[in-house]
């Protein structure tokens, strides 16, 4: 398991400044082809049902502009589901929504629902979106991702992100072996591992050495960096990590 990892970049927080002030700049469109161009692999917007910052019409102007696969985040709702199956999005990542919260807190809860799951994610297949369960790696959530007919599992690494940002070497490492475990039990349950939440450049390497990991999906931190060095530039620094991450355990 030693391709080219991928790098999914979310665009949310153009939208977020841009909705600060209204109007249309910065955007989120602009933002996705700028990321295409500097070598993005995909696309992630996450439209939430209060429109905190991505739109119903980025959606669909996104989707129309660029040449690279629209993962689109969303909660598993009705209105959602028919936004989706209308897009038409390469992926459809579900995730836990709550208006009051900053960012997505915590992974969705799919054994406790999984009948319903199992229900709403047959349409969104239907029109060929490949589905992704955004989950905590815990044995239990990645056991019922399986059941419920998901493609792909996203591992939330927002606890391992956070430990690392605060210095805390030992809840890092811990969390980081969860990961790991959780990472190789989805691979052998038949699905595609992919990872995200909170990830800067002084976080990445472990996770992208992670060898059943094919996709990281970073969005805040690079928007971040790109307001000091521009989007191509924080882009290309990721992608730089990542490789270097990934190419060091090819040759272990």
């Amino acid at each position: 398991m030693t391709d080219r990892l991928r790098l999914g970049v979310n665009i949310d927080h153009v939208a977020t400044i841009r909705n600060a002030r209204g109007g249309d700049n910065p955007d989120p469109v602009r933002a996705a082809l700028m990321a295409q161009v500097a070598g993005a692999d995909g696309i992630t917007a996450h439209l939430r049902e209060d429109r905190r910052h991505i739109r119903d019409a980025d959606m669909a102007a996104i989707a129309a502009a660029i040449d690279i696969p629209l993962n689109f985040e969303m909660a598993a709702t009705d209105e959602m589901a028919r936004i989706a199956i209308a897009t038409k999005p390469h992926a459809v990542c579900l995730v836990p929504e709550r208006r009051e919260e900053r960012t997505t807190e915590g992974g969705l809860e799919v054994a406790g629902d999984a009948n319903r799951l199992t229900g709403y994610i047959a349409p969104l297949r239907d029109v060929g979106a490949r589905v992704s369960l955004f989950i905590a790696a815990d044995t239990r959530q990645i056991e019922a991702a399986a059941r419920v007919g998901a493609a792909v599992v996203e591992l939330h690494t927002g606890s391992y992100c956070d430990a690392v940002a605060e210095g805390r070497t030992d809840d890092a490492a811990a969390e980081l072996e969860r990961l790991i475990a959780g990472a190789a039990l989805a691979h052998d349950l038949g699905l595609e591992v992919h990872a995200g939440h909170g990830i800067t450049y002084d976080s990445v390497s472990p996770l992208a050495a992670i060898p059943q990991v094919v996709e990281l999906n970073i969005g805040h931190f690079i928007i971040g960096e790109a307001l000091f060095r521009g989007l191509p530039d924080a882009l290309g620094e990721m992608r730089r990590l990542m490789d270097l991450a990934r190419t060091s355990t090819a040759a272990d």
